[in-house]
């Protein structure tokens, strides 16, 4: 075996081996590993631009989870305060008949007076600690005139709706109060991960936006892929429909009536779906503000809820709702004028155009566009909604 061996050449050391051409290796994968330098995170602890681009992308997705949920806090309180300040008005008028019937009393207690009545009605029960008090006097009620009960009874009526409404209106408060703490916290959340976004996105070099840019460049094109994949498998599925419904029209004349129904059902659908579609493509352009509802400014859920309230159909406030506000389709299914919503908590919606695109209000810094429904990546998807 010896015999077979080759003699080691000379060659300085590197790292204890003597091989050159182990060290020309050693070397090539040192240059190698710099090259990815930015796909794992560095000796100096800063993140490769890939984590940087998945932070921003997660940062954004949590604000406008955190923007929902300001939505949806905002609504509550805006309804709370309306009845707190109904409650408060009912209270006021109230307190008012209370004072009227307590100066009914009053009147009565100066009549007997100046009368020389000798019932003290009126003036005890007027110096009673509390109603329940002046009832246990029975033997004073049963001397009281028919008058003196009524205003009594008429105290005690208004006395008892007033203080039900005065704690009505004290319970209202107080769930406005934590409706108000449930706002500002929401309002603070994507305020903090709106300024941690920025803050990374400020730390990138030229050079290293630009390849971000790339990186996005390259999602779109993928997503426009998708689109166009879809647009084929919809009206493939289309043509099969029309000739199976021609078909069965020729072979069962029976079956004008219900198609007819079928056929004036989609026709209500797309010319209501048609005005949505039209007020949402006269936003495009405009920015995407967190918590805006328009005229200048939307947040995703407030886009698709104007666009709609313009196509005469009205659909709740936010994200979580409006997946429930239709009926639900796949998305191969999908019409123009479906809602789109994105992601396991529901956080996103956009407004189906065809051919797999949609317009949406897409993240702040952002404008009202129209996008691949597969901007980021199919498993974002979450459902497709019917409005009407």
């Amino acid at each position: 075996m010896a015999s077979h061996r080759k003699s080691r050449p000379a060659g300085t050391r590197v790292a204890g081996i003597r091989t050159p051409a182990l060290a020309t290796a050693a070397l090539t994968s040192v240059a190698l590993l710099s090259q990815t330098a930015n796909a794992s995170p560095s000796t100096d602890d800063k993140p490769s631009l890939e984590e940087v681009e998945k932070k921003v992308d997660d940062l954004y997705r949590q604000a406008e989870s955190a923007t929902e949920k300001y939505n949806a806090a905002k609504e509550k309180t805006a309804k709370q305060r309306k009845r707190v300040d109904t409650l408060l008005d009912d209270v006021a008028q109230r307190t008012q008949k209370l004072n009227d019937a307590r100066e009914e009393l009053g009147r009565n207690a100066a009549a007997q007076y100046r009368t020389g009545a000798s019932a003290p009605d009126t003036a005890t029960f007027l110096l009673a600690d509390t109603p329940q008090d002046y009832f246990d006097q029975t033997q004073l009620m049963d001397r009281m005139t028919g008058r003196q009960k009524e205003s009594v009874d008429d105290y005690f009526t208004q006395q008892s709706a007033t203080m039900k409404k005065r704690q009505e209106a004290a319970q209202s408060l107080e769930t406005l109060t934590k409706s108000q703490n449930d706002l500002r916290t929401a309002k603070s959340t994507v305020q903090k991960k709106l300024a941690d976004a920025r803050e990374l996105l400020s730390k990138l070099t030229a050079e290293e936006k630009a390849r971000l840019a790339a990186i996005e460049k390259r999602k779109e094109e993928e997503a426009a892929r998708k689109a166009a994949e879809l647009a084929r498998q919809q009206e493939a599925a289309e043509r099969r429909r029309q000739e199976a419904a021609q078909q069965q029209e020729s072979q069962d004349s029976s079956s004008d009536s219900s198609s007819s129904d079928s056929s004036a059902s989609d026709s209500s659908y797309a010319t209501k779906a048609e005005k949505a579609l039209a007020f949402a493509r006269s936003q495009v352009g405009k920015p995407y503000v967190w918590g805006a509802t328009g005229p200048d400014s939307y947040d995703c859920s407030g886009l698709t809820q104007a666009a709609w309230k313009a196509a005469g159909v009205d659909i709740p406030r936010v994200t979580y709702d409006q997946v429930n506000a239709g009926t639900t389709v796949s998305v191969s299914s999908a019409q123009p004028g479906d809602l789109v919503f994105f992601y396991d908590d529901i956080t996103h919606v956009g407004l189906y155009i065809g051919n797999g695109m949609m317009i949406h209000a897409p993240k702040p810094g952002a404008y009202v566009r129209e996008e691949s429904i597969f901007y980021d990546g199919e498993s974002s998807i979450h459902s497709v909604v019917r409005p009407a």
